[in-house]
C-alpha cells in the first residue's frame, strides 16, 4: 500500500540530513505510507530505534512489522509526553514531512481534494469534531476573512467570506458543489483550480489548527533531541516554511534571537541548510508533488 498511499520526497536528502548513527533513537512524526521510516530503518543496526506518529487511522495499515519500530496513532502535538511513555527522554534525530499525503488528496471521502464531490471534512484525525463544513456554516464573516486571507493568501478574501455567509443562509454548505454554488461569481475565470486549492488550504489549516500544532511541535523538539541530534523539516507553503525557518535560526517564531548578558545568542539549533533544499529536474519529473517542497535541517546545540 505505501507506493500508493503517498511517494516520499526528498528522500535521499532527508536521510543524509538526518545524520543517522546506527544504534540511534530517531523519529518519523509524519508517518503516512512509512516510505521515509522504511529508510531509516535500513541505517539502523539492531540497537536502532525508529519511533514513528501519524493520527491518520489511513496510515495504520501501513505499519511495519519490525522490533526496532514503535508506533504512535497521535498527532505529532503530543511529541515529548508520548516519548517519555515510551521510555525514551531524548532522542537522536526528528524528521517530519508537513504536506498532505498523496492517500488523502485521492480518498473523495476525506474532503481535502478539489477533484471531487464530496462532503467538506479536511479533518486529519477523524477524532475531531471540527470539519469544514461547520467552519464555513459557522464562522462569521469577519472570521471567515482572516482564514482566507491568512491561510489561504486568497486575494478577494473580504469578498468571499461575504458570500459564504449569504450564501448558507438559504441552504447549508456540505459539498463542494454546494460551496462553488455558493461562491461562483467570486472565483476566477481560468483560474478555477488554483484559486480553490487556495481556499481548500486555508480551510484545512484552520480545520486541523495545523499552524498552531506546528510551533508547539518545534518547541517541544529542542526538549528532546540530543546535543548533535538534528532536526528535518519539510514544509510544502510559506505558512508552513516560515515558522520552520524562523525557529531554526532564532528559537523562536517571532522577533530577533535572544542574547545572555555578553551578548552572546541563546538558541536551541545551528542552522546546516542556509538555504531550503528543493527537488532537482529529475525528481520533479517523477513526483510533481515535489515541486513546492522546502526541506530545512538543524543541529541541537
Amino acid at each position: 500500500m505505501e507506493n500508493n498511499y503517498h511517494v516520499p520526497v526528498l528522500l535521499e536528502e532527508c536521510i543524509t540530513g538526518l545524520n543517522i548513527k546506527p544504534d540511534g533513537v530517531y523519529v518519523d512524526v509524519t508517518f503516512g505510507g512509512g516510505g521515509h521510516s522504511r529508510e531509516i530503518l535500513k541505517n539502523l543496526n539492531k540497537d536502532g530505534v525508529l519511533i514513528a506518529f501519524d493520527q491518520d487511522p489511513d496510515a495504520q495499515r501501513n505499519k511495519i512489522d519490525d522490533p526496532r519500530f514503535y508506533f504512535v496513532d497521535q498527532n505529532f502535538a503530543f511529541l515529548k509526553n508520548n516519548l517519555r511513555l515510551l521510555g525514551f527522554r531524548a532522542v537522536d534525530g526528528i524528521l517530519a514531512d508537513l504536506g498532505v499525503s498523496s492517500h488523502q488528496f485521492n480518498e473523495p471521502e476525506r474532503g481535502f481534494s478539489t477533484r471531487f464531490e464530496s462532503s467538506l471534512d479536511m479533518r486529519m484525525d477523524k477524532q475531531r469534531k471540527l470539519t469544514a463544513a461547520e467552519v464555513l456554516n459557522t464562522y462569521s464573516e469577519e472570521q471567515l476573512h482572516r482564514i482566507f486571507g491568512i491561510y489561504g493568501e486568497v486575494k478577494n478574501a473580504r469578498s468571499l467570506a461575504k458570500a459564504v455567509v449569504t450564501g448558507r443562509v438559504d441552504k447549508p454548505i456540505e459539498t463542494l458543489y454546494d460551496f462553488k454554488k455558493a461562491v461562483a461569481a467570486h472565483i476566477p475565470k481560468g483560474k478555477e483550480n488554483k484559486y480553490l486549492a487556495q481556499v481548500f488550504q486555508a480551510l484545512r489549516i484552520e480545520v486541523n489548527g495545523e499552524i498552531e500544532v506546528l510551533e508547539d511541535f518545534l518547541m517541544q523538539t529542542a526538549d528532546v533531541l540530543n546535543v548533535g541530534g538534528r532536526l528535518v523539516v519539510m514544509s510544502y507553503h510559506s505558512l508552513e516554511d516560515r515558522p520552520v525557518k524562523s525557529f531554526l535560526a532564532k528559537g523562536k517564531f517571532r522577533g530577533e534571537v535572544e542574547k545572555d548578558f555578553f551578548g552572546n545568542e541563546q538558541k536551541p539549533f545551528k542552522v546546516i541548510t542556509r538555504k531550503a533544499m528543493i527537488a532537482d529536474e529529475e525528481e520533479l519529473q517523477r513526483n510533481s508533488r515535489s515541486r513546492s517542497a522546502k526541506l530545512r535541517i538543524g543541529e541541537k546545540l
